[in-house]
């Protein structure tokens, strides 16, 4: 999939670069996809990222009592069916309904009810590692699913029975799904698509501001498929807004928000990223990896462009809250490995792919 032709963007590498290429790595054009690699070094790109995070989450996860935040999903999980479902609760309805489930299955201990998150954090790894892979060549994939699974955040959300890990994995696997989609437009992919987007919705509904990045994308570099696009993802958001259709106190699944000010905004990064200082270290990696290639472009919008939009929306209702923003972790690991990558890491990686096994 080629750049817009009616896309404008400045030189920002050597003369020679072309217009796929603006840092001037390859010299010359950079096709979409990476050089092939070994199958040992694609294997061990999503595996060794999936394990680490797996392990990390499995430390902490069986901590004595509910944490923050937990009780209702703890209420849940020990409540007779019929009293699961309130008024004011149907946006986390759905998250409320698994927990119940996973407790009939494999009982109301912390490890159990925690486990959904454990899985999906671990999942997300071994999806963030895959789709970095496909974009970027295993080496930096690698990269990628290790920066995320080492983020104090994703280790903190794994062992929280909050649907917050669920709603992560699910903007992996709808942004994954996404350029195969507007690549090859079929049936079946845009209904692939459009089932991330309703798993997306039901997991957490601001969430759903994933969908201005995507909408982004296929207007910079696809605007041909723009119709298609819209049709699946308006398909994906409808069950999340029958939800708030019934959900008449927004306050009762929103939680505790408040209206962001200077404080809120110089907070975000320590409140996203774990640390305040790990937070601007990736900041600035992924501000280095801004890219003007179409494969990175997609995790810019996914990183950059949900929180504006929830900045937006915070000045007409009191939403602003960090752990929303949650599902972006990915991107920015993915840019921050990119622009490792791109800063040393680049040569060597490319190299290990080609030889390693």
């Amino acid at each position: 999939m080629n750049d817009a032709e009616t896309m404008v963007l400045p030189r920002l590498g050597p003369a020679e670069a072309s217009l796929e290429d603006p840092w001037g790595e390859g010299g010359g054009t950079v096709p979409d996809r990476p050089p092939s690699a070994a199958p040992g070094w694609r294997l061990a790109a999503w595996l060794v990222p999936a394990l680490m995070m797996a392990a990390i989450s499995l430390l902490g996860a069986g901590g004595p009592g509910p944490r923050a935040g937990e009780e209702a999903s703890w209420r849940a999980a020990t409540s007779p069916w019929r009293d699961i479902l309130h008024p004011g609760d149907a946006a986390v309805a759905p998250y409320h309904l698994l927990i119940r489930a996973s407790a009939e299955l494999f009982g109301a201990s912390e490890p159990a009810l925690r486990g959904p998150s454990v899985l999906a954090m671990a999942a997300a790894a071994a999806l963030v590692a895959a789709a970095a892979t496909r974009a970027f060549g295993p080496g930096t994939g690698l990269l990628a699913g290790a920066i995320f699974a080492l983020l104090p955040t994703s280790a903190r959300y794994a062992q929280q029975a909050q649907p917050y890990a669920l709603a992560l994995f699910a903007a992996v696997l709808a942004t994954s799904l996404l350029v195969p989609a507007l690549d090859r437009p079929a049936k079946r992919r845009l209904a692939l698509y459009a089932g991330s987007v309703v798993a997306l919705g039901l997991c957490h509904v601001v969430a759903l501001l994933l969908l201005v990045g995507h909408g982004w994308t296929v207007l910079a570099f696809r605007r041909e498929a723009a119709a298609r696009w819209l049709a699946a993802a308006t398909a994906g958001v409808l069950p999340a807004a029958v939800l708030l259709w019934f959900d008449r106190r927004p306050g009762a699944w929103l939680g505790p928000v408040a209206e962001p000010n200077l404080r809120a905004l110089a907070d975000l990064p320590g409140q996203l990223f774990g640390h305040a200082a790990l937070g601007a270290v990736l900041l600035g990696l992924a501000l280095f990896s801004l890219p003007l290639r179409r494969s990175a472009a997609v995790y810019s919008a996914w990183a950059a462009l949900p929180p504006l939009a929830l900045l937006v929306t915070a000045q007409a209702t009191p939403i602003w809250e960090p752990r929303y923003l949650l599902f972006t972790l990915p991107a920015w690991a993915t840019l921050g490995a990119v622009a490792l990558a791109r800063l040393g890491g680049g040569p060597a990686i490319r190299a290990g792919t080609r030889t390693g096994g």
